[in-house]
């Protein structure tokens, strides 16, 4: 699969990662874009964010007319049928939250419904392509696709090869993301957490445990992080934007396995934070709220 041959592209999970990766697609890309779900009512919303997003940032600022902005949403459509959202795709996209097994069904799936000759392409934050791969008989067309969020501003894309990934899809997806805007890299090997986020963990473990012994606030962390190291945002506001600590209790089991039980088990204070319910994300409560409501009581 060359780059010219990718027409249509299908995202698995109608998330906040996905419909951004959707918009994406079609407006810079300018692919014909599904996007699959087993909420109907997570595809409306997808759809309504794009929609919504094109509008407020790019037809009322004058970056592009509403003709234009019409064009773009009619190239995004959204199903519950698995089956029919990956009928004809030429890349395929998986950006489910960050479950091992979850994702092993789903390529299990894609490799009875997609085209033989699709790209499979996965979004995992931290876990190995390899053992994801393994779940199709053609392990060579399987690919970490890693975006960060938010997805039209950050331009890093990593490029995760699996020890049976083929060069053709290697390139193909390096040739992608540039043409998406984005600046890839290529990981190889399995690293927890690939590039980025294995040595930004690292950062933020130790920002977390400094919130555990009382060392600071949040606030003051992230300030000095951010006054010291000309970081544009602190570890921890990154954290709650992004869902981090919801995301880190959920793959406690997997990150044990893959990280070793020291390294990969839960923080106590974020197993704290997320029982009470503050896992962080857009729309809920973090570790800034849970600083200020129950720690520093």
């Amino acid at each position: 699969m060359k780059l010219e041959d990718i027409k249509k592209v299908t995202f698995l999970d109608a998330g906040q990662i996905g419909y951004q990766a959707a918009q994406l697609f079609a407006h810079v890309g300018g692919y014909t874009v599904v996007f699959w779900d087993t909420d109907n009512g997570k595809i409306e919303e997808g759809l309504k964010a794009i929609s919504d997003g094109l509008q407020k940032f790019q037809v009322d600022r004058g970056k592009m007319t509403q003709d234009a902005k019409n064009e773009i949403m009619g190239r995004i459509s959204g199903t519950t049928d698995l089956a029919e959202a990956v009928r004809d795709a030429d890349f395929v996209s998986e950006c489910c939250s960050e479950d091992l097994e979850l994702k092993k069904d789903l390529f299990k799936q894609l490799d009875e419904y997609a085209p033989a000759g699709a790209i499979l392409a996965s979004n995992p934050i931290c876990l190995d392509i390899a053992a994801i791969a393994a779940e199709t008989t053609k392990p060579e067309r399987v690919i970490g696709f890693h975006f960060f969020e938010p997805t039209a501003v950050m331009k890093l894309v990593e490029i995760i090869a699996g020890p049976n990934t083929s060069d053709e899809v290697v390139d193909t997806a390096v040739a992608l993301a540039e043409k998406l805007g984005k600046d890839p890299v290529i990981c190889r090997g399995f690293s927890y957490g690939h590039i980025a986020n294995r040595a930004y963990f690292g950062m933020i473990k130790v920002a977390i445990e400094m919130v555990w012994e009382r060392v600071a606030s949040p606030a003051d962390i992230d300030k000095s992080l951010k006054l010291g190291y000309n970081l544009p945002m602190g570890p921890l506001a990154v954290g709650d934007y992004a869902g981090f600590w919801g995301i880190f209790a959920k793959a406690e089991k997997d990150a044990m396995r893959e990280a070793g039980p020291v390294a990969g088990h839960l923080h106590p204070l974020l197993r704290s934070m997320v029982a009470a319910g503050y896992p962080g994300g857009i729309g809920e409560k973090g570790i800034y709220a849970f600083y200020d409501e129950v720690l520093n009581k």
